[in-house]
């Protein structure tokens, strides 16, 4: 069966898979939260993300369910050729995104949403 090309993951399932990934960061959730959330192991949420396993339709309409976006969010940016690389900007965002998700304390992640407004504040005004 793996043998069949119907079967195989392309181009498209791995930017599927990278804009899931994209968007579980952004949300701050782990693989496995996401996992537990679509009742998958979190082998095959990692094997999802690589682009690695198809997604069924149904099983994308969950991922975008649990994901809060449309499924067309997950075709945005794709090419014929291959999927997009992220660049420094969205690379540095979703690192700020998992960075900010990872700190336990809500005091600290509010004070550091007040700095961060106080300098997109700042720097509009100049």
């Amino acid at each position: 069966m793996s043998d069949n090309p119907v079967n195989r993951a392309n181009a498209t399932d791995k930017h599927v898979g990278s804009r899931i990934r994209e968007r579980r960061i952004m949300l701050g959730l782990s693989q496995q939260q996401m996992a537990n959330m679509i009742g998958v192991t979190y082998q095959q949420a990692h094997k999802y993300e690589r682009g690695i396993n198809r997604i069924s339709a149904g099983r994308l309409y969950e991922i975008a369910q649990v994901l809060g976006v449309p499924v067309s969010f997950f075709f945005e940016g794709l090419t014929e050729d291959r999927a997009p690389e992220l660049n420094d900007r969205q690379r540095m965002c979703l690192e700020l995104a998992r960075n900010f998700a990872a700190i336990p304390n809500e005091k600290h992640q509010e004070a550091l949403s007040q700095m961060a407004r106080a300098l997109a504040t700042a720097m509009a005004a100049e």
